[in-house]
C-alpha cells in the first residue's frame, strides 16, 4: 500500500499546468494558431529619434502617414503578419514625449492603415494609457506595452475593457538583479497576475523577455541562451532583438549593419520557443522563420509554403 497519500484537485480547478503550444489567438481579423509556425511583426516607428535609423518622421516635411502606408504595404508584402505602430523612441536617453503628440504622430497612420489593409492586424507601441485609447478607437487591435511589469494596472484595464490582446514585456529602470533568471521569470508571471486580477484575459496575453531593456549585453545574451525557461509561463513568446546594441556590441557594427546578427537571434529564438518575431527587415527574417520553422516544426512543403 502506498504510504503517500494521493492528492485531488479541488472541483472546479484548473491543473495549472501550461498548454503547449499556446491555444489560438486572434488579434485583429486573424487568428494566430501558435506553434503552428513562427509569425513575423514588422516595426513601424513615427518618430523622428529611432535608435535603428527607421523613424519615418520628418518634422520638416515628410508624409509620414504616407510614407508608414507605403512601408505597412511592403512589410504586408514581404510577409508580415502584423504591424507595431510607435510614435515615441524606447532608446536610453529618449527625450520624453507628451501624450498630445505622441497620439498625433500615430493615430492618423494608424487610421490610414488600417483603411489600407482592413485585413492587417495592428498594434500600438506605447506606455501611455490615453495613447493606446486614442490608437483603438484609430483602429489598433492590440497593445504592446513596453513597461508590462510596472505596478501600474492601467493598461491592464484598457485591454480588458476593451477585449484585446496585450503584451507584457519585461523592463527594469536599473540592470540590478541578485539572480537574474529567476527575477525575469518572476516579473513576468506577476505581470501575468495582474492583468488577470484586472479583468484582462488571460489567453489574450503575450510575453517579451525585453532584450535590451534594463539589461546589460551579457544579461541579454544569457536570456537568449535561456529563452525555453519562459515556456513555463505558458503564453505565446514575442521577441525583439532586430538592429539592437547587444547585437552591434559583439559584432562591433552600427545598426544598419546588424542584419545578419538579427538573423542568428531569431533562428536561436524559434528553437528555442519563440512565437513572434519583433522586426525591421520583414522579408530576411521570415525567410529566416521559414527555414527555422522547416527545421524546427516540421510540416513544409516544395515551394517554401509551410
Amino acid at each position: 500500500m502506498d504510504a503517500t497519500p494521493s492528492v485531488g484537485l479541488p472541483p472546479g480547478t484548473d491543473q495549472g499546468l501550461p498548454r503547449q503550444p499556446p491555444a489560438p489567438m486572434t488579434i485583429g481579423r486573424r487568428a494566430f494558431e501558435w506553434g503552428s509556425r513562427t509569425f513575423v511583426m514588422g516595426i513601424v516607428n513615427v518618430t523622428p529619434d529611432s535608435f535603428s535609423g527607421d523613424g519615418l518622421l520628418d518634422l520638416s516635411s515628410v508624409d509620414s502617414v504616407a510614407a508608414a502606408v507605403e512601408q505597412g504595404r511592403r512589410m504586408r508584402d514581404e510577409g508580415a503578419d502584423m504591424l507595431d505602430v510607435g510614435g515615441e523612441s524606447s532608446r536610453p536617453g529618449h527625450p520624453p514625449v507628451p501624450a498630445a503628440e505622441e497620439i498625433r504622430r500615430v493615430a492618423p497612420v494608424i487610421e490610414a492603415i488600417r483603411n489600407a489593409m482592413p485585413e492587417m492586424p495592428i498594434s500600438i507601441d506605447t506606455t501611455k494609457p490615453e495613447v493606446a485609447t486614442a490608437a483603438l478607437d484609430a483602429g489598433a487591435d492590440m497593445l504592446n506595452d513596453i513597461w508590462g511589469v510596472r505596478d501600474d494596472e492601467a493598461m491592464m484595464r484598457l485591454a480588458a475593457e476593451r477585449d484585446v490582446p496585450l503584451v507584457l514585456m519585461h523592463n527594469r529602470r536599473q540592470p540590478r538583479y541578485r539572480n537574474f533568471l529567476a527575477e525575469v521569470m518572476t516579473d513576468l508571471q506577476r505581470a501575468i497576475e495582474r492583468a488577470v486580477l484586472a479583468g484582462a484575459e488571460w489567453e489574450q496575453l503575450i510575453v517579451d523577455p525585453g532584450i535590451g531593456f534594463g539589461k546589460t549585453a551579457e544579461q541579454n545574451l544569457l536570456l537568449l541562451r535561456e529563452l525555453a525557461v519562459l515556456r513555463v509561463l505558458g503564453r505565446p513568446i514575442l521577441l525583439g532583438t532586430s538592429r539592437k546594441s547587444t547585437i552591434g556590441r559583439v559584432l562591433d557594427l552600427p545598426a544598419a549593419e546588424r542584419l545578419e546578427g538579427t538573423l542568428a537571434t531569431s533562428a536561436l529564438a524559434i528553437a528555442s520557443g519563440a512565437d513572434l518575431l519583433r522586426v525591421h527587415d520583414v522579408a530576411a527574417n521570415r525567410r529566416a522563420a521559414m527555414m527555422s520553422d522547416a527545421v524546427i516544426r516540421g510540416g513544409w512543403t516544395e515551394g517554401g509554403k509551410p
